[in-house]
């Protein structure tokens, strides 16, 4: 089970648990016995280092409940392998899925932890066939996992990262099969999506607007969230981490981006409500 430690210089998440599912979500824990909405996402929409992510400014601002289900570094795995959390998900009146990377998936070369979609777990023999001479051994983490493909071979790299990007969207589309009708996705990124996308950076990975067109069939809308320069300038000073997590930090939101995502997202729920 993973554990939301408060250590010296951090918060304190109030870690808590939905339903029968396993998994740790950032608390305090919400009365799901009224209507409520569901955020679901990776660090960001769990809100590491800020004292109000964005789904709790959200609740603020509509006066409903929002379960914000957000996981330290979760993809579309980490719902799909939790029938629980999906099960409370789907009973949102509206639900927001912030759109993660396409590398942080179990898929047909290699895969993940079912709850820490960033850690490589094993390649499997269709990886190790497109790239003989990687050795897997001391990789532990998909992005390091991707950097070193990317090295070796650039001509399989890109075999493989069409790969993911289909693997993606398939996954995808199976995740908002399981929500209610009412959802949005959410872009939270430095810049708007790009018109092609093959590179770790910029974050979300592979992830480009090709693909989001794709989905846009099965939601209610996309709200695109960039930060403002000055909330760029603000970030890491607006958030608390400890010392040593220093580098962390400044790969993710900080308290005035959060309060710029959850502007945005407010009038779009307005509209589904």
């Amino acid at each position: 089970m993973m554990s939301i430690p408060a250590e010296a210089g951090g918060l304190d998440y109030f870690p808590c648990h939905y339903g029968a599912s396993k998994a740790v979500f950032r608390g305090p824990q919400r009365d799901l016995s009224r209507p409520y909405f569901a955020m679901l996402g990776g660090s960001a929409t769990f809100g590491k280092y800020v004292t109000r992510p964005y789904a709790t400014l959200v609740e603020q601002a509509l006066g409903c409940p929002v379960a914000n289900l957000g996981a330290l570094n979760a993809g579309p795995d980490f719902y799909l392998q939790d029938s629980a959390a999906l099960d409370i998900a789907a009973r949102a009146r509206v639900a927001v899925v912030q759109v993660t990377g396409a590398e942080a998936m179990t898929n047909a070369y290699y895969s993940v932890h079912h709850r820490r979609n960033d850690r490589f777990l094993a390649a499997t023999p269709a990886l190790r066939d497109l790239f003989p001479r990687v050795d897997f051994t001391d990789i532990h983490f998909t992005r390091h996992l991707m950097q070193v493909l990317e090295r070796s071979d650039a001509s399989a790299y890109d075999r493989l990262v069409a790969g993911l990007k289909q693997t993606w969207l398939d996954r995808m589309r199976l995740l908002l099969a399981r929500l209610p009708d009412r959802r949005l996705l959410l872009w939270l990124a430095e810049g708007p999506p790009p018109d092609r996308a093959e590179t770790l950076d910029p974050a979300p990975p592979f992830i480009d607007q090709p693909l989001l067109d794709a989905l846009m069939p099965q939601v209610s809308g996309l709200v695109v969230a960039t930060p403002s320069p000055r909330a760029r300038a603000l970030q890491p000073l607006d958030m608390t981490y400890p010392e040593t997590e220093a580098a962390q930090a400044a790969c993710l939101p900080g308290a005035a981006v959060h309060v710029e995502v959850a502007d945005r997202l407010v009038p779009a729920l307005q509209r589904l409500m």
